[in-house]
């Protein structure tokens, strides 16, 4: 029989897992957005990934599939009856949020509003960015206890979201193999070109690929389906 140590241990654990998912969501959304604003504003004629990657445009659909992930990857974690260390989890997440943007603002020499749309491989900014990230996956995996009216709202969502389940379900595929086809195209650009392997493109590779499993794997758990069944 498990102990309850082991049993909190674990709780622990999928909380940390739940986090995780939501934080490597919003790496895929900073990542898509940098490439975006090199692909239409920065570099004429710029094809990332070329020739394995189709178009650019593709990186959209990672947003997307990034966004629809964060809702069943925070859901993960929200029947855990993890605790609290003095204060909700939200109150160290706006904490974090609040320290990044002053170090941004301080240290780097970039806006806090373009930290994700300029090309750096500046340590301070991407430091920077690493923190905002982090700061907002904790207010996200705990949005919900932040204000009644942002439960209540949620919760308006959830079942709109349940009323339209299997169309949600079929767009979260749908993005879902559209991402692992960008993993893949990244993948065999880094393979045939050394030149593109960098420590920003395997971030973009690895998050690509844990956003695209993650969605089918989603899917596959009939996580919008049981929601509209729930609603």
């Amino acid at each position: 029989m498990t102990s309850p140590k082991t049993a909190h241990c674990w709780v622990i654990c999928k909380k940390i897992f739940s986090v995780s998912l939501v934080f490597n969501a919003l790496v895929s959304i900073g990542c898509a957005a940098g490439i975006l604003s090199g692909f239409y504003w920065r570099y004429h004629n710029w094809q990332p990934f070329s020739p394995y990657l189709i178009s650019a445009t593709a990186f959209w659909v990672l947003i997307a599939a990034a966004v629809i992930n964060i809702f069943p990857s925070a859901g993960l974690g929200r029947s855990l009856h993890t605790g609290r260390l003095f204060f909700h989890h939200y109150f160290y997440g706006f904490m974090v949020l609040i320290i990044s943007a002053i170090y941004i603002v301080t240290f780097t020499p970039v806006s806090l509003l373009s930290i994700f749309f300029v090309n750096s491989t500046s340590i301070d900014v991407n430091v920077g960015r690493v923190f905002l990230l982090g700061g907002s996956a904790l207010v996200l995996d705990d949005l919900p206890d932040v204000h009644g009216k942002i439960e209540s709202s949620l919760n308006w969502l959830k079942a709109k979201a349940g009323q339209g389940g299997k169309l949600i379900s079929a767009v979260h595929l749908i993005t879902g193999a559209v991402t692992f086809y960008l993993f893949v195209a990244i993948s065999l650009a880094m393979i045939y070109d050394p030149a593109s392997v960098t420590v920003a493109n395997l971030i973009v590779l690895v998050s690509a690929f844990i956003t695209g499993v993650t969605s089918l794997i989603f899917v596959k758990r009939s996580v919008w389906l049981k929601l509209s069944t729930n609603s």
